[in-house]
């Protein structure tokens, strides 16, 4: 991609999301685009990712950079020396607002690791504990017990200025007792930030296969209802209300300033195997996606300066449905000036359809979900995206 014009107004952020693929062990929900990383020899693919930022920066222009993120796969199998050297050429490359968001995934496994990220200038970490219960630790392919996360999470005291747990639930045949008993434990550690996932069952991941096999089946769709819910007000309660339909924070200085970049419609740049990424440029919006196969990616970032093999331009009307899809996810809802301004005009009798039924409130020029929105907020984004 060349000859585009480097000048742009846009305002919604600008983040760089890096993809580490590699994991000592594949997760059977898993469906991102993971590898096992037994013994490879990483330096290869880090030489890519850092001449993939390059390709980037000649792409994006200057700008400054709000947030970085460490994502996978498993970055905490990173290490501290190649986090500080991304950062250092991301830094190099746009510059690095001061106080800007830094955060890492890690396993429980990787403790050893979290001084030499947080030395390296990782101020977030997102600890991927998903259970605090041996049997569903078991049933979820995780490798580290429920003390081993407790352990792992005493581990980031002091070290970072925001911590994260994510957890899992509405597993087969989980109760509302065993998750109330559950997230109360959570909740009693006194973290930073919570994403709370209902197990998805998606088509690539091992899962499918055996739901497919009828090994086991999905909770239905009333208790897991029942469930969020529960979730909702427990969370609310202990003084971790939602800002987003499944991430919850203990105050707005810990709410994920990076995937507040997603949900706002923002830019940024996707680098490793399998990374999307967004980039606008004038009136111009380009959707990226590099190779996944870290080979694969290796020889586009060889052949062309980037890791990106696919891109697409997007129009108006996809643009549109994004900032639906992503405005209504948050707190503060969606605005319905971010689809008038690109030529759309919402669907005031549908509003007014899901407003008396109480999925959502429509006021100020915003459109929020409720509690009970929430739950349906794929197929209302859906009906009033244009």
């Amino acid at each position: 991609m060349t000859g585009f014009n480097t000048s742009s107004g846009f305002g919604r952020g600008f983040g760089v999301y890096l993809h580490w693929p590699y994991c000592a062990r594949v997760c059977p929900y898993c469906d991102f685009n993971v590898y096992a990383a037994k013994a490879r020899d990483t330096a290869p693919l880090f030489d890519a990712i850092l001449k993939d930022l390059d390709g980037w920066r000649a792409r994006s222009g200057e700008r400054s950079v709000d947030t970085v993120f460490f994502g996978g796969g498993t970055p905490s199998l990173m290490t501290g020396s190649q986090v500080t050297q991304a950062l250092e050429k991301i830094d190099m490359l746009w510059g690095i607002k001061s106080g800007a968001e830094v955060t890492l995934e890690a396993n429980p496994d990787d403790h050893a690791c979290f001084a030499d990220f947080a030395a390296a200038g990782v101020n977030r970490l997102s600890l991927g504990v998903q259970s605090l219960d041996g049997a569903p630790l078991k049933f979820l392919g995780r490798t580290h017990s429920a003390a081993d996360a407790i352990a792992a999470f005493r581990q980031t005291q002091g070290k970072f200025r925001s911590v994260s747990l994510d957890l899992i639930y509405a597993l087969p045949g989980q109760t509302l007792d065993q998750w109330r008993a559950e997230l109360a434990r959570t909740l009693a550690l006194g973290p930073d930030h919570l994403s709370l996932y209902e197990l998805s069952i998606e088509p690539g991941a091992a899962f499918a296969k055996a739901v497919q096999r009828r090994d086991w089946a999905p909770m239905d769709d009333e208790l897991c209802a029942d469930l969020y819910e529960l979730t909702q007000e427990m969370a609310d309660k202990a003084g971790y209300p939602a800002y987003e339909i499944s991430n919850h924070a203990r105050g707005p200085a810990h709410e994920s300033a990076h995937n507040r970049i997603y949900w706002a419609s923002g830019d940024w740049a996707g680098v490793g195997p399998g990374a999307h990424g967004r980039l606008t440029i004038g009136d111009q919006r380009i959707a990226t996606h590099a190779e996944d196969n870290p080979g694969a990616y290796l020889k586009q970032v060889d052949a062309s300066g980037v890791g990106w093999a696919e891109d697409e331009m997007l129009n108006a009307l996809a643009q549109a449905r994004e900032r639906v899809a992503m405005g209504l996810r948050v707190k503060e809802g969606l605005a319905l000036r971010d689809i008038s301004e690109l030529g759309f005009q919402p669907d005031v009798s549908r509003i007014a359809e899901f407003e008396s039924l109480g999925l959502l409130t429509h006021a100020n020029g915003r459109i929020v979900l409720t509690v009970k929105g929430r739950l349906a907020a794929d197929r209302i984004a859906a009906e009033l995206a244009p």
